[in-house]
């Protein structure tokens, strides 16, 4: 088939910033307003933008947030890819794969060893080396009755705090969380602004709730125990009253519970919807009734792409010694491709990585690898997928060992 011009990379100038966001409207099935088009565009300007052109004709796009990742024991420069779209006139030309190697390249240059991306058809992205490497749980409560608990909650009072202060008022314990649990990402005042907050959005009301609130535990002027942002609907043609939960912190299970006992309590409102919470929510424990409190759905969040791996490897801690030979194929990343020893000497060690023509005592794909790298998923359920081959018995046990962190990572914000 003659597809006409031959299409090109090439930065996307600001002066394309209005055509890079009426093709993300019509890849996504977006109806934008004046507001949401400014809000869009003013998103995109903050990121590097990879464009494919069909001469002129902006045709495909891909924009990269540069973040700092969680990652067990430290936080890692990640490549957090946004608005990866390809016009449907443009589609099966090279496209998306000519954007990706592009970031890639860039990546390297920049020295970043990560990228991720929240993926609208995960069919797409395994081929390109990224795996799924954080899991959340949507939890409805039923809060026709007050919340049932095992535990008692935390005694300090509640308050509503306005959301221009939150930045400063939640971001240390946001912070402080990031050291507990894999997955999520570092926020400076702006991000908390723009991507948290809603504060420059341009409407607060989605699907007939009401704006962003913020309810923090602890008295004005002390460090707070938890918080959590949450929007409600009042009853009407949609059903009854309901509160939908966006973001919850706390520093203990007793805190936790204080903030889901004032969600459920909540006046006027028949229910809590969470909509994305972690596998190993204490929650899903302390809760004395799971008719009560019910997951409703199971899905991945995070999908991970090791750029470098050995940087990856290396930066992160591990739970456990270990001296393995790893067969990893990258057919995207050769530096990546390869047998390597990957060796560490216990809790609290720096790992090493080293080519080597070694037998292997484990091959894996690095897509199996990135999925496994914040310790979400061990390697033993790729091995009884068919997707990892153990060659030496018990290296796999030993991988997992060491791979393994105190709470499941966990990634709730999409960027």
């Amino acid at each position: 088939m003659d597809h006409g011009t031959e299409l090109t990379l090439r930065d996307i100038d600001e002066a394309d910033l209005d055509r890079a966001v009426e093709l993300a409207a019509l890849a996504f099935h977006r109806k934008l307003d004046d507001k949401e088009h400014a809000f869009q565009r003013a998103v995109l300007r903050d990121t590097t933008r990879i464009g494919t052109y069909d001469g002129g004709t902006l045709a495909g796009m891909a924009a990269v947030h540069h973040l700092r990742l969680a990652v067990p024991g430290a936080q890692l420069p990640c490549a957090a890819l946004d608005f990866v779209v390809v016009a449907p006139t443009h589609r099966r030309r090279g496209a998306l794969t000519a954007m990706i190697e592009e970031t890639w390249r860039r990546c390297a240059a920049e020295g970043l060893p990560l990228a991720c991306l929240w993926a609208s058809e995960s069919a797409i992205y395994g081929r390109y080396g990224f795996g799924a490497a954080t899991e959340a749980y949507r939890v409805d409560i039923d809060a026709t009755r007050p919340l049932a608990l095992r535990i008692d909650p935390d005694p300090r009072p509640l308050r509503l705090l306005d959301r221009a202060e939150a930045p400063a008022v939640l971001g240390p314990l946001y912070e402080a969380q990031l050291a507990l649990s894999a997955g999520r990402f570092s926020r400076d005042a702006a991000w908390w602004r723009r991507h948290v907050l809603d504060l420059e959005s341009p409407d607060d009301d989605d699907d007939d709730y009401g704006p962003l609130r913020v309810v923090v535990l602890g008295a004005a002027g002390t460090p707070p125990g938890g918080y959590a942002l949450y929007r409600t609907r009042g009853s009407g043609d949609d059903g009854p009253g309901a509160v939908a939960v966006e973001e919850m912190a706390a520093e203990s299970a007793p805190a936790a519970a204080a903030l889901w006992s004032y969600l459920a309590g909540i006046d006027l409102t028949a229910g809590v919807r969470a909509w994305a919470r972690p596998a190993d929510d204490p929650l899903l424990l302390f809760a004395a009734d799971r008719d009560q409190v019910r997951v409703t759905r199971q899905e991945p969040c995070l999908w991970l792409r090791l750029v470098d791996v050995g940087d990856a490897l290396t930066a992160r801690s591990w739970a456990a010694p270990l001296d393995l030979v790893l067969a990893v194929r990258d057919t995207a990343l050769p530096a990546n491709d390869g047998r390597f020893r990957l060796t560490v000497d216990g809790p609290g060690a720096t790992a090493s990585w080293t080519p080597t023509g070694d037998e292997p005592d484990v091959s894996l794909d690095v897509r199996e690898l990135a999925s496994c790298y914040l310790g979400g998923v061990p390697v033993r359920r790729f091995v009884q997928a068919g997707l990892v081959t153990e060659h030496t018995p018990g290296a796999v046990r030993t991988l997992d060992a060491a791979l393994v962190t105190e709470r499941l990572p966990f990634t709730g914000e999409d960027y």
